[in-house]
């Protein structure tokens, strides 16, 4: 049988937002000796109300579990499933779902940035590529700030495919593309809806934006050539939620 592997997540709110998902089995928190706050307080109950084994260790063993990560005084020992299946989430999403499509994004700090916003947006699920791309990871649950948990994330053997499945279930696939001529706000996010958002480098790849319906841009100041990918994901996200609270959510 083969092992599960076992990830460290690190830091206050991933190990609570991961705690309170109960997506992933915890098998072990440790904590810095000492530190009795309030939020390592919550940590506690909601671990002993799981029946999750807490131990009280020094910073240097800390230190020394956490990899060089910044921990904020506790790691957890976290074993289990990241990604959802590609099938799991189109089967389970409803008649207007709001879908994140993400074109090789590579660093994991943008990945988790993005999985936050996309929590806060609702989401129905985001979608990454299986090759040239950040996958699920203790750096991207930490960059989310632990949100990372809250989202169905699968990966897709193939995001042209993707789209075309995407596409014959009705759903409007609109790629943001800084060179659209279309500006981001002029379009009806109420439809049954994939946004795709390509790379820090090279932004969405030729054959995936061909497969999109619509392109639509973040007009920018003069000199200012590109926003970050997780910057103009929040910009259109939350494009989509003030859409879809005034007009009802399809």
């Amino acid at each position: 049988m083969k092992a599960v592997k076992a990830e460290m997540v690190c830091g206050v709110h991933p190990v609570f937002e991961t705690l309170k998902s109960g997506r992933r089995k915890i098998e072990q928190i440790h904590i810095a000796s000492g530190r009795q706050d309030r939020k390592v307080r919550s940590i506690l109950a909601l671990a002993t109300q799981k029946g999750i084994q807490v131990t009280r260790v020094p910073g240097e063993v800390l230190d020394r579990l956490a990899l060089g990560a910044v921990h904020q005084g506790i790691v957890a020992r976290v074993t289990g499933s990241g990604p959802v299946s590609v099938e799991e989430v189109l089967a389970t999403s409803g008649t207007h779902p709001f879908f994140l499509v993400l074109d090789q994004v590579e660093d994991p700090r943008n990945l988790g940035a993005i999985l936050r916003s996309a929590a806060a947006a609702r989401v129905d699920g985001v979608f990454i590529p299986e090759h040239g791309s950040a996958k699920s990871s203790s750096a991207v649950t930490k960059s989310s700030a632990g949100h990372a948990e809250k989202v169905r994330l699968a990966v897709a053997g193939n995001l042209v495919n993707l789209l075309e499945r995407l596409k014959e279930k009705g759903i409007w696939v609109v790629g943001v593309d800084q060179e659209a001529g279309t500006p981001w706000t002029r379009f009806d996010y109420s439809l049954p809806l994939a946004l795709v958002l390509g790379g820090e480098e090279k932004g969405i790849r030729r054959l995936v934006r061909e497969h999109c319906d619509v392109l639509v841009g973040i007009p920018l100041a003069g000199g200012v050539d590109s926003l970050n990918v997780s910057v103009a994901a929040g910009v259109v996200l939350f494009e989509v939620v003030r859409q879809r609270g005034e007009r009802g959510p399809g």
